[in-house]
């Protein structure tokens, strides 16, 4: 494939002259022609849009009464999505973060209505989340999952609720309260200005 990574000539011909500024010249072209050979082999990369950090969309979006409203309760934080963000955060610094990412799974689980999609999903969320030696396992009891694993044959709707139920209690009395305490979340209340925040 001659020519694709480095098709400027010119940049080639002055590096007798300025060779530091050829060099920098000559990566920067690099860079542009791999760019544009990755784009012609897969042209949806051009539809993706770098992500903004989660700080500067909560920066964004946030005010000191939704922040207030996270400290009433566990369901009013899941409610949010920068709620959600700030909390698995959070989880990621206890090693947990397993626990939210579930619940989040068996909610968008139960937002589906075709039946093979939902066999589909439900061994997915098995796989990653039930099974014993599951990569991200979560804490539940042996009859939990052993009625899930039954489940798995004809999946419905209810085929998480127990599951989903026992960690988001195990999430409520752990893991919330400490929380509301952390330096994450008063870090995040002070930058909103959110004084009156209980933690």
């Amino acid at each position: 494939m001659p020519g694709i990574f480095f098709s400027h000539p010119n940049a080639l011909k002055e590096a007798d002259n300025k060779p530091g500024e050829v060099m920098a010249q000559k990566k920067k072209n690099f860079a542009v022609d791999l760019k544009n050979c990755l784009k012609s082999m897969l042209p949806h990369l051009e539809t993706i849009k770098p992500s903004s950090s989660s700080s500067d969309t909560e920066k964004n979006k946030l005010t000191p009464n939704e922040i207030i409203q996270w400290t009433m309760s566990l369901e009013k934080l899941l409610v949010s999505e920068e709620g959600q963000a700030v909390f698995k955060e959070f989880l990621k610094s206890e090693f947990s973060e397993e626990n939210i990412e579930f619940w989040l799974a068996c909610e968008d689980y139960k937002a589906n209505n075709d039946s093979e999609e939902l066999r589909c999903k439900a061994n997915v969320i098995y796989q990653e989340f039930i099974q014993p030696n599951a990569y991200k396992q979560i804490n539940i009891d042996f009859s939990t999952r052993n009625s899930v694993t039954k489940d798995l044959l004809e999946p419905t709707i209810t085929t998480f609720n127990d599951a989903q139920k026992m960690i988001f209690v195990l999430m409520e009395r752990d893991s919330y309260p400490r929380f509301l305490k952390s330096e994450i979340f008063f870090r995040l209340a002070e930058r909103h200005h959110g004084n009156n925040v209980r933690g």
